[in-house]
């Protein structure tokens, strides 16, 4: 472990090397969004891994791309052998916020598909409570903006319509808005929320996973990483 504490790229760096370790050649892996997803690829780009990947967003396809890593289309596959993806938060049941990045329909889609998935993360995204410092993100349609905000104000959240620096609507790679909701204390049943979210007209996806991870790796400041894998009854 290093004497002083790891800027915030050092420890992604870290904790891609530490994912990397997981992948064999010829894998069809998930491709996950995001910067400490970016360090992996890297990572396996360098060691010269022989793998093909979905990607979860068209930055990512694009990425790969740049390193020569083939790429794969959902519907060329019935299933991926290990799908590795970043986290907004998690918890000690290895139930994840994702969606800071706004990919988090074919994020979700592609943990799915997954025989494996793992989180990678930095330590401070494992909290408590979900939802409660870090807002929790819901794609959707844009006809259904309106009624789905209001919807979830009732609820108990609080909802803001995610803009592009305080301008337009930003807008995912699916053609949809995102809600960024919060609600203080957080959200107490993960699985119940997300299901009523996700039923809810109008909403494509919501940004809970839920008993989708079967473990996560974390970076501490140091750049030791530590693996957490989900509880089993």
């Amino acid at each position: 472990m290093s004497e002083r504490a790891l800027s915030a790229d050092e420890r992604k760096r870290a904790v891609g090397l530490a994912a990397a370790d997981l992948v064999e050649g010829g894998m069809r892996l998930g491709l996950g969004s995001g910067t400490t997803v970016e360090h992996l690829l890297a990572v396996l780009a360098e060691r010269g891994v022989d793998i093909a990947g979905v990607p979860t967003s068209e930055a990512t396809a694009a990425y790969a791309r740049e390193l020569g890593i083939a790429l794969l289309d959902p519907s060329e596959v019935d299933r991926l052998d290990l799908a590795i993806d970043g986290a907004d938060e998690l918890d000690e049941q290895l139930t994840a916020t994702k969606g800071g990045g706004g990919a988090l329909l074919r994020e979700k889609v592609v943990a799915s598909m997954a025989d494996r998935f793992v989180l990678i993360a930095t330590e401070e995204k494992l909290v408590t409570r979900l939802g409660e410092s870090f807002p929790l993100a819901v794609e959707v349609v844009p006809f259904a903006v309106a009624p789905v905000q209001r919807t979830l104000t009732q609820r108990g959240y609080t909802v803001t319509l995610r803009r592009a620096g305080g301008g337009p609507a930003v807008v995912t790679d699916n053609g949809n808005h995102l809600l960024d909701v919060h609600r203080d204390g957080g959200i107490e049943d993960t699985a119940v929320e997300d299901a009523w979210i996700t039923l809810l007209p109008g909403v494509v996806a919501s940004g809970l996973f839920v008993e989708l991870a079967e473990r996560a790796l974390l970076v501490d400041d140091g750049g030791a990483v530590r693996e957490l894998r989900r509880p089993t009854d």
